[in-house]
């Protein structure tokens, strides 16, 4: 079994997956030595439900996911050789967005949001690993924006808070969810991201999209 099939099969295993991969370079925050970075996403829609069953899920204490993802991207790192990294360490924080471009299997959508061809724009972190040693990193694709005639993220949101024209309205994001109105997305999760065509098999159950969003509102 190749490093990357023997990683891949573990993080199924924690609902997880290798979602990008890219080669470190000089100037990257990283461990000295780093050689391959591997980028961690919850493996939708499996995640969920495997994160409930955790501990961190049910225990009352602050950032469970947080804590997870430490916990469980730290064994993984231990067990293949790396060093694990987090995008919610900091500040400084590090360059995971910018890491994913580099990537070719992440891009940035109209709307700005990044998106997957497996995920759509429901793609995120849970954090990365830090390899001392070059890995096959697979070809990049073109973006299924590119091929997507209809582009429904750009007219989902209600608020105009993900256009094309601007940067994202966070504060008007915001108070819409404040709203009786924004009770779909808070409930349901971001219209936005609902609509992209991509992450149809990535659906996420409601309650995980409460989750989050309850957590970006707080």
């Amino acid at each position: 079994m190749t490093p990357l099939r023997a990683l891949a099969r573990t993080l199924r295993g924690e609902g997880l997956v290798p979602a990008a991969m890219l080669s470190a370079g000089p100037d990257d925050p990283v461990p000295a030595g780093t050689r391959t970075l591997a980028l961690i996403s919850p493996r939708e829609p499996a995640f969920w439900p495997h994160f409930r069953a955790a501990p961190e899920f049910s225990d009352g204490l602050p950032d469970p996911l947080d804590r997870w993802s430490r916990r469980v991207i730290g064994a993984v790192a231990a067990r293949h050789g790396a060093v694990s990294l987090f995008p919610f360490d900091g500040p400084p924080y590090l360059p995971f967005q910018a890491w994913a471009l580099r990537s070719g299997r992440i891009w940035r959508s109209p709307t700005g949001l990044l998106v997957s061809r497996g995920s759509g724009l429901y793609v995120s972190f849970r954090g990365a690993l830090a390899f001392p040693w070059a890995l096959t990193l697979r070809s990049g694709r073109a973006s299924p924006c590119e091929t997507c005639r209809a582009l429904p993220c750009l007219n989902a949101c209600p608020v105009g808070a993900l256009t094309e024209a601007a940067p994202y309205d966070v504060p008007a994001c915001h108070a819409h969810l404040a709203t009786p109105a924004g009770r779909d997305c808070l409930d349901q999760g971001c219209a936005v991201r609902r609509a992209c065509p991509s992450g149809a098999r990535a659906q996420r159950d409601p309650a995980q999209s409460a989750f989050h969003m309850r957590a970006f509102q707080s």
